[in-house]
């Protein structure tokens, strides 16, 4: 029990750590960081909807509204193990509406990265260099084979992120 635990920890906290503390020493010319346009508003709203039909009564639809219904309604699409793990589409689905809990959360803004490796959808705190990129969070996670619990992941990106916040990462 104690391994998982520890485990847990290095693949919900630390691991992604690394990730936020090595994002403020990028420069500029290795990323373009832009907002989005039309296309990528049209394709989030896309992927949006390719999940939201599991929203089943209103009281559902009603609690979507929050980041905690978001994350509710992930929770219960991976329990109950709607997609087979090479759905990869459905996985990416699942990482806009976790990005949109981010969002609503901490007020991130949904931006366009792009750089030597391509062209992605991520998620910065305004006027920092705090970005995530949800999209892949849980399509990674379950590739592994892992099991994913969106609430861990969630509270601990957004532990982290908090305490960037306030160390005054920028």
């Amino acid at each position: 029990m104690k391994k998982d635990v520890f485990v847990m920890l290095i693949r919900c906290v630390l691991l992604p750590l690394l990730f936020f503390v090595a994002l403020p020493s990028m420069s500029a010319t290795d990323q373009k960081i832009s907002a989005l346009n039309s296309t990528d508003k049209t394709f989030l709203a896309q992927q949006r909807q390719t999940l939201e039909k599991y929203l089943g009564d209103d009281r559902s639809k009603e609690n979507y509204k929050t980041a905690a219904g978001k994350l509710g309604l992930l929770r219960a699409l991976l329990d109950q193990k709607v997609f087979k793990p090479d759905q990869t589409h459905a996985f990416e689905c699942m990482g806009v509406i976790l990005g949109d809990a981010f969002a609503q959360k901490l007020h991130m803004e949904w931006i366009v990265v792009e750089d030597a490796k391509g062209r992605d959808l991520a998620l910065r705190i305004p006027k920092t260099s705090i970005i995530i990129f949800p999209a892949s969070m849980i399509l990674k996670r379950v590739s592994r084979g892992e099991s994913v619990d969106v609430f861990a992941l969630f509270n601990g990106i957004t532990d982290q992120i908090e305490s960037l916040k306030k160390q005054g990462v920028k």
